[in-house]
């Protein structure tokens, strides 16, 4: 039977297009990308859906809420199937099905209609899992948490560069004569349809791994990296690491998506933004992501290098404490240039740990990569829908104040009173978050690796970095 680890790059030669394992990368971020770019497709929008739906500020809330909700389950789902059919007919099924309620989005005439596809909406954010399987697939343990944080940064970037992609292809079809209150409809029409080609694109050109996929392999008598009979489900999820790792995961990814989409509203109220200069401040922040992730997985290597598997997780525990201990900073600075900077330190640390996060979970369990990449990206998630959560409750308890502190008084002031309401309550939110950030950094150091474990991964690196075998295009 063949080692198919064997046959795994040892680099992340990104100009080597024959090579599968490149090609792959190439096609699995790029896919990745577009399903985030479509997923949060929607928010340059959410001023003129409310304006043409009639969106109330709770059913705002709910809609976020949604998006991410979604998601939780998907990704829990998706992990095993991916074991069992492999990751490229799972991303395939995944883009061309999950483009369906991109493109009803733009169809909606409610808001129960457009909750309900939010909702469906939020299921492709499981591409990321199937990402980071493909990718612990077809790299070698020396640069398998580069590969999975580099392909994870470049496809989150799509949730950032919506912000200025969704509205240049609202503003083409605007060009084209659609009156512009509708250009929002015809923008998600065409993020689905990419989305959707993307699956065929999938399909015809990427494969399971370097060798072949799944279902020939397992024909051809070959030993797929998991099989069912190997390890039961039951197995994976007794495993204390993959629910620290799922609480890990809830506080950097979870907490990036829930900062990015309040942060918008956030700068405005505090440090009186105009809304164009905080949009572009969020989108350099989510720019990071070109970089960020790649430093994230890349000090995880090599760490892992000097002081074996416990070293990346004492990586994973250092970046998330400090990722914490900035966004407490940021919540309590007043002064724009501050907030700017720290704003930088959260963004930088937030998508490091992430990064840091993959470059633990391929060495979990190698027989199940599928099933453990799912329940911790689910938890990405869950840590986005329990902060969603906090900070509309205390929004809420603030604004009530604010009215009622305001009656009697102009518009003008009741305005303003409940615009630095909302901003307290966020402020309070983000350090809450902020403090259970650290204490979960801490947590993260219970992470243990048997002596087993670590001699295996110790001759596996030994193996890929001496690239023994060349990569097979």
């Amino acid at each position: 039977m063949t080692n198919l680890s064997a046959t795994k790059a040892t680099k992340l030669n990104l100009l080597d297009f024959k090579a599968i394992p490149i090609r792959t990368f190439w096609i699995t971020s790029i896919s990745f990308f577009m399903c985030f770019f479509a997923w949060f497709g929607i928010v340059p929008f959410m001023p003129d859906v409310v304006k043409d739906l009639g969106l109330t500020p709770d059913q705002k809330w709910n809609s976020i809420i949604l998006a991410v909700s979604g998601t939780v389950f998907a990704r829990l789902l998706i992990g095993k199937l991916c074991d069992k059919y492999g990751p490229r007919l799972c991303y395939t099924f995944l883009l061309m099905l999950g483009a369906i309620p991109v493109v009803l989005c733009g169809l909606v005439q409610t808001p129960l209609q457009f909750l309900i596809c939010r909702l469906f909406i939020g299921f492709i954010g499981a591409s990321f899992v199937i990402t980071q399987v493909h990718t612990s697939l077809m790299f070698a343990p020396n640069v398998v948490g580069t590969a999975n944080a580099t392909s994870a940064g470049w496809g989150n970037l799509g949730g950032g560069a919506n912000r200025l992609g969704m509205p240049l292809i609202a503003a083409a079809v605007v060009g084209f004569g659609v009156a512009e209150s509708e250009a929002w409809r015809y923008a998600m029409v065409i993020a689905g349809v990419i989305c959707f080609l993307m699956g065929l694109v999938y399909y015809f050109f990427t494969q399971d791994t370097p060798e072949g996929n799944f279902k020939e392999l397992r024909t051809a008598g070959e030993a797929v990296v998991v099989k069912k009979t190997q390890i039961k489900f039951m197995e994976v999820i007794t495993d204390y690491r993959i629910w620290i790792l799922f609480l890990v995961y809830a506080s950097c990814f979870g907490i990036e998506l829930t900062v990015y989409g309040t942060m918008d509203d956030y700068l405005q109220n505090t440090f009186h933004l105009e809304r164009i200069t905080a949009g572009n401040i969020v989108l350099s922040f989510a720019l990071m992501n070109i970089f960020a992730r790649t430093l994230g997985g890349f000090f995880g290597d090599k760490f892992g290098k000097l002081k074996g598997l416990r070293g990346r997780v004492l990586f994973l525990s250092f970046m998330l404490t400090l990722q914490g201990i900035i966004l407490v900073t940021f919540s309590t600075t007043s002064s724009i240039v501050l907030g700017i900077v720290f704003l930088i330190l959260f963004s930088l640390s937030v998508q490091m740990a992430e990064g840091a996060t993959f470059s633990v979970v391929p060495f979990i369990n190698k027989k199940a990569i599928g099933a453990v990449s799912g329940i911790v990206g689910a938890g990405g998630n869950v840590g986005a829908f329990l902060a969603a959560l906090l900070l509309k409750s205390k929004s809420a308890i603030a604004e009530k104040a604010a009215i009622t502190a305001s009656q009697g008084l102009g518009e003008d002031a009741i305005n303003t009173a409940q615009a630095a309401a909302a901003s307290d309550a966020v402020s309070q939110g983000y350090f809450i978050i902020g403090i259970i950030v650290v204490m979960t950094g801490m947590v993260a150091l219970a992470i243990r690796f048997s002596s087993k474990d670590e001699k295996v991964a110790k001759m596996e690196l030994k193996q890929s970095v001496g690239a023994l075998v060349p990569v097979k295009s």
